[in-house]
């Protein structure tokens, strides 16, 4: 098995990075476009799942990137709930939202905690990689 030396290798870094720009994309257009509260908000926070999941996979340990990780999740569940506004204010239609498949990120990036919560890692061990 492989292992992860760098976090553009992470598969679930992967996919945050295609999700923000899904969301940027996504919430540019029409009035979703002209809500520049919502629009910025959503973009901050889809920002912060890619952002979040580098930055801990940085850092000296498990534990760390496990604290970082969580808040990669927590910044998914802030985009699901952004993205049902949308919803509600005819931004996007549901089918939209499926198609940017949020949930499904959000149970990758829960895979990987799991992952390290049951790893014997130590600090410095290179990630073994996950198959999704």
């Amino acid at each position: 098995m492989r292992t992860i030396e760098r976090f553009e290798d992470l598969e679930a870094w992967k996919r945050a990075r295609n999700f923000a720009k899904l969301i940027h994309s996504v919430s540019g257009n029409g009035n979703f476009g002209r809500d520049s509260g919502l629009k910025d908000q959503i973009r901050r926070a889809a920002n912060s799942i890619v952002s979040n999941i580098a930055e801990g996979f940085e850092r000296d340990g498990d534990k760390e990137f496990l604290q970082y990780l969580y808040v990669a999740k927590g910044s998914c569940g802030e985009v699901r709930a952004q993205l049902y506004l949308a919803i509600d204010c005819d931004y996007i239609t549901e089918e939209e939202f499926s198609q940017l498949k949020a949930l499904e990120l959000s149970r990758i990036i829960c895979g990987l905690i799991k992952y390290l919560k049951h790893s014997h890692l130590t600090a410095k061990e290179p990630l073994e990689t996950l198959e999704t």
